[in-house]
């Protein structure tokens, strides 16, 4: 077979492989758009544990009409623009990949209206080519994305997505994680018609309590203890239940934040369980609300296809 340069919904959907893993993945690829996009409001509905619909509405900045093609092509972001940018990313999203790659396996339609027009524009990609058409609609200010019908041209794919209950409870897990990410957004959550999670922007430390109680449980907010510490340009804060008082249920609480992305970083994950060693048993682990905040040019995010690890390039002497 000769070398061919592969057309665009193939590669697309290959790209799909690393970015697009369940449904979950979709809302949280989407959700972090929303957030970048300056949204303080959060609507996520879902059908059928995300197979049949995943509906995620934000009242963001929103995406100009002359825009929205790009929107859905790969490589094309807003977030940055060179590679000084990349060293110091900020934003949750930066890759450019994730609406192409959706878009891919799924039919998906992106619907935006910014506060400098008059109207609202819908767009969506098809064919082999992915070619995109871009029609009036009607929308408030803001960004609603559906996709529908995730893996229906991926049987393979399709095959291996879990049953409807197990997909949702990974999407919830998502939206759990954002939340303690951003006390500031509201975050409604739906499923099959029905609200299943809301929380409401709180501000004010009593009220960013009652959200960590609300989704780490009573007991973990019996045994927290708040924590705060600054070396140089690092902080780290959150909450650490009591290492004397930890039980298996409160061990499964391990939330990791890094200049506010989530991570599962088995690194980071290990030097916290150091430092909690002298006081856990052998087989016990730490429960945790961590937030590490570190000058973004010491952090390379750039290192998992869904971000999920980071790799520091320097620890300062007494960290």
């Amino acid at each position: 077979m000769p070398i061919q340069v592969l057309p665009p919904q193939l590669a697309n959907q290959i790209a799909a492989g690393e970015v697009v893993e369940r449904p979950a993945s979709v809302v949280k690829e989407l959700v972090e758009n929303s957030l970048d996009a300056g949204a303080t409001r959060i609507d996520i509905d879902i059908e059928r544990g995300g197979a049949k619909l995943i509906r995620i509405r934000d009242n963001g900045c929103g995406i100009k009409k002359e825009e929205l093609a790009l929107a859905l092509a790969r490589h094309a972001t807003s977030k940055i623009a060179s590679l000084d940018d990349l060293e110091a990313i900020i934003s949750l999203g930066f890759r450019g990949e994730a609406l192409a790659s959706i878009s891919s396996v799924s039919r998906l339609t992106l619907t935006s209206r910014t506060a400098e027009q008059s109207e609202a524009w819908q767009a969506y990609a098809e064919g082999r080519d992915m070619d995109v058409t871009v029609k009036p609609a009607a929308h408030p200010v803001g960004t609603t994305l559906e996709v529908l019908d995730l893996f229906y041209n991926t049987p393979a794919r399709r095959k291996f997505m879990r049953t409807e209950k197990t997909e949702f409870n990974h999407i919830d897990e998502i939206i759990r994680r954002i939340a303690l990410a951003r006390f500031d957004v509201t975050l409604n959550l739906s499923h099959n018609g029905k609200l299943v999670r809301q929380y409401r922007a709180v501000a004010r430390d009593g009220q960013k309590e009652r959200r960590l109680g609300a989704i780490c449980g009573t007991p973990f907010l019996e045994q927290a203890l708040a924590i705060e510490w600054q070396h140089g340009d690092l902080t780290l804060r959150g909450w650490v239940a009591d290492p004397n008082h930890t039980t298996t249920a409160l061990a499964e609480i391990q939330y990791c934040y890094v200049n506010g992305r989530m991570m599962r970083d088995r690194l980071i994950n290990h030097a916290i369980r150091q430092a909690c060693e002298e006081k856990l048993g052998a087989d016990q682990q730490p429960a945790f609300v961590l937030y590490l905040e570190i000058d973004p040019h010491q952090v390379d995010v750039n290192v998992h296809p869904a971000k999920h690890e980071v790799r520091f390039s320097s620890i300062p002497a007494g960290a």
